[in-house]
């Protein structure tokens, strides 16, 4: 029996898509004249901050997103501001480095027009170690250490809605319920996909809890579960359904191949760096966000639009 033909896409708007990206190079994204620069005194007893979280956000940004020590990204904002001819003051090197473990990180997003398709998938991002090919030829030392990235994406903007970060003996199933809490409570949610290592009680209640639809293969030797709340029986109608068609017919039907969405999202997070700079695990997770409020605001600026051609 030959393989069906492989479906071809064209994008649709090529010249918009590509303005984008031509944009994403632009420094004038990252500073907007009417931001807040300066802290807003907070009426406390004690010495104010000098720079609110935007001016922290933003030095931080460029920080991570060129790959520059504290002191260097320092240097480059000062610079940045003088030419722009704003006359801000830039935080000092320490300032950024202590505001960071405490950074309260806004992610903007633009949001779905309907009901939100969530993608949800996890991967691990270096802290310490040797590269993989070094690690293959020479041997890991025994300072190898990771930290696990876990993302729900927006199906129709591919931005990212929630983000965790974890130490590496973290497994993938306990995750959902947390990222769904991320999102606001008045957000409805259509449907949660996710890989089978997300089969759990725990993800299926959190989604039927939310009121959304679950997307998630059973288990090779998956049994029907006590169908005692509605996350077991949706699971139990999922695993009905794989039988009755089969598991390949059973992710065309349902849609699942949409996750390939997240792990491709998964490669860009990782383009702004195989490693994290941060060495305190609350540093570690501010710059994590930062990097996914990087990807959503190169995201905003435009995606391609594609038709299938057959």
């Amino acid at each position: 029996m030959s393989r069906p033909p492989k479906t071809t896409y064209k994008t649709t708007n090529w010249q918009n898509y590509n303005q984008a990206l031509r944009q994403r190079g632009s420094l004038t994204v990252w500073f907007d004249p009417s931001m807040h620069w300066e802290a807003i005194p907070s009426g406390r007893r004690g010495r104010q901050q000098a720079y609110s979280d935007a001016a922290i956000q933003a030095c931080l940004t460029l920080k991570t997103l060129l790959g520059l020590p504290l002191r260097q990204a320092t240097g480059f904002v000062a610079s940045l501001l003088e030419l722009s001819g704003l006359g801000w003051s830039v935080p000092d090197f320490s300032t950024l480095s202590r505001r960071q473990k405490t950074l309260n990180v806004t992610i903007p997003y633009r949001g779905s027009k309907g009901p939100l398709h969530l993608l949800v998938d996890s991967t691990g991002i270096k802290v310490e170690g040797e590269g993989e090919w070094h690690t293959r030829k020479h041997g890991g030392s025994k300072r190898r250490v990771w930290r696990k990235l876990h993302l729900g994406i927006d199906e129709e903007t591919l931005e990212i809605r929630a983000v965790e970060v974890t130490s590496s003996n973290v497994g993938d199933a306990p995750m959902p319920p947390d990222l769904l809490a991320q999102l606001p409570p008045d957000q409805e949610i259509a449907t949660v996909t996710a890989d089978g290592a997300y089969d759990t009680r725990a993800c299926h209640d959190a989604i039927a809890d939310r009121g959304a639809a679950a997307i998630i293969p059973p288990r090779r030797n998956a049994r029907p579960w006590k169908p005692d709340t509605a996350g077991a029986r949706a699971r139990n109608e999922i695993l009905r359904t794989s039988k009755h068609l089969g598991r390949a017919l059973w992710r065309n039907w349902s849609g699942y191949h949409r996750r390939s969405r997240v792990e491709t999202k998964m490669n860009c997070v990782k383009l702004l760096g195989q490693k994290l700079m941060s060495r305190d695990f609350d540093r570690q997770v501010a710059e994590v966000q930062i990097r996914a409020a990087v990807m959503n605001r190169f995201t905003a600026l435009g995606i391609p639009v594609t038709v299938a051609l057959g």
